[in-house]
């Protein structure tokens, strides 16, 4: 029964948490902030933040961190325009969304657990077949996609293994793959004919939300069930909580912490695709700036152990919410965006100093 208790306590702490942030913006600003219409809106900024934070809860269950989730998003989204740019069925461009997001993904895997000269292999003969074998953009990243997985069988058993930290790896990548956004663009934003039925995703529709609120609300039960009900997700948790325990009981540390990376990064690639229909006719390189410390954020917010083993996607999605409440809520009040950029750190201040104090207690 104590047991039953403490989880309720511990579940009911992020929804309380939310309740408390909506009451006070609804108290100061009124039916302008409790409106439907704004709900939506709000459900719409969360959509985008909370489909990264889902994948970003991942890699904080395992122990890890990322600091390019922003970067990632960025960088899809230019590829997505450049799909839809050059012609592609604007399904063809979420797959190469998603795709782009997932390679990220297994590229900082594959560097945290210690292949960075195959990487780097792999980045060279990529491209090289990519620029040599084709003039169009999205031919050169498809010939270049396939010479790096090339690159990367042919050069399985190189046996020199170097890992590296997770911060510094996802630090160093926060620049550089922003850096490459705004190279496929040329520094400019990528404009492409607009898809009503793309661009319906982030609209209100007829199924009560928009589309891309009940994509968000997919992944993440896709991503609960997976955590919670299956042998890889026990796994995860295990190596989160203590690593050296995990390798003796049989986990395979190398593939299950490269496997959780490709997770956050596929989570990233929904969410640059939410991202590009949101943006409606362009990629933008300059997007998502921030939305890594968001993601983060919302994961600590709602329950998760920056020291690893615990986490909770609902919990996630509540403290998503929250991070979109405080931001809508001081633009109705009027606030100046260095005020709203204050609050916003503060947060994230208090929610690290949350997670310390919960583990201090344990």
């Amino acid at each position: 029964m104590r047991n039953v208790l403490h989880r309720l306590r511990r579940g009911g702490g992020p929804l309380l948490g939310l309740l408390a942030t909506w009451s006070l913006f609804a108290i100061a600003v009124g039916q302008h902030f409790t409106s439907f219409a704004n709900t939506e809106l709000m459900l719409l900024q969360t959509a985008v933040v909370g489909t990264a934070a889902i994948g970003a809860l991942w890699i904080i269950v395992s122990g890890g961190i990322d600091l390019s989730v922003g970067s990632a998003v960025a960088l899809a989204t230019m590829v997505g325009a450049m799909v839809m740019r050059a012609g592609g069925h604007w399904t063809l461009a979420a797959a190469a969304t998603i795709a782009s997001g997932a390679g990220i993904g297994f590229a900082i895997g594959a560097l945290v657990t210690g292949h960075l000269l195959r990487i780097a292999i792999g980045v060279a003969a990529g491209a090289a077949i990519g620029w040599l074998g084709a003039s169009e953009p999205v031919a050169r990243l498809g010939l270049g996609a396939a010479g790096f997985v090339a690159a990367w069988f042919a050069t399985a058993r190189l046996p020199w293994r170097l890992p590296l930290s997770p911060f510094l790896v996802t630090l160093g990548l926060w620049g550089a793959l922003r850096g490459l956004a705004k190279g496929l663009g040329g520094n400019q934003p990528i404009y492409f004919t607009r898809d009503e039925t793309f661009a319906g995703l982030m609209q209100p529709g007829a199924w009560l939300l928009p589309a891309g609120v009940w994509i968000m609300f997919a992944v993440a039960a896709v991503m609960a069930v997976v955590a919670r009900c299956t042998v890889y997700g026990r796994h995860v948790f295990a190596l989160g909580k203590n690593r050296e325990a995990a390798r003796l009981s049989g986990v395979a540390i190398e593939p299950t912490e490269r496997l959780v990376y490709v997770l956050g990064g596929t989570c990233a690639g929904i969410a640059a695709v939410l991202q590009l229909s949101f943006l409606s006719m362009m990629g933008d390189p300059t997007t998502a700036q921030g939305l890594e410390l968001k993601a983060i954020a919302s994961g600590v917010i709602g329950g998760a152990s920056l020291a690893g083993g615990e986490g909770s996607f609902l919990g996630t999605l509540v403290g998503a919410f929250v991070m979109t409440i405080v931001d809508n809520g001081c633009t109705k009040l009027e606030f100046e965006n260095w005020v709203q950029e204050v609050v916003t750190g503060a947060i994230i201040v208090a929610a690290v100093a949350l997670d310390r104090w919960r583990q201090q207690r344990r």
